[in-house]
């Protein structure tokens, strides 16, 4: 499913246009995006949970060169399912 699937989903389910529904999914969207920027962790009960996580910097190969790199530290996103969406799958 990717997000075009996502809205379709929604505006069924709520029976509003299309439209209205891609401005609810992108809104969860970016509060989901603030609340990881600001507090570095959104739980989202009987879903789960994002975290922010920081990556350090590391050495590397560069698979073309062989040659050693050094790849830079790194801000990313994880996910923790909650234990009621780890019982659906």
């Amino acid at each position: 499913m990717n997000k075009a699937d996502l809205v379709d989903a929604v505006a069924a389910e709520l029976k509003t246009s299309r439209a209205d529904a891609a401005r609810a999914v992108e809104t969860i969207l970016e509060a989901i995006q603030r609340g990881l920027k600001t507090d570095a962790k959104v739980a989202i009960a009987g879903f789960g949970t994002f975290v922010r996580r920081e990556r350090k910097a590391r050495k590397g190969i560069n698979p073309v060169t062989k040659q050693p790199i050094q790849i830079a530290a790194t801000t990313t996103c994880g996910f923790r399912p909650s234990p009621q969406l780890r019982d659906v799958l």
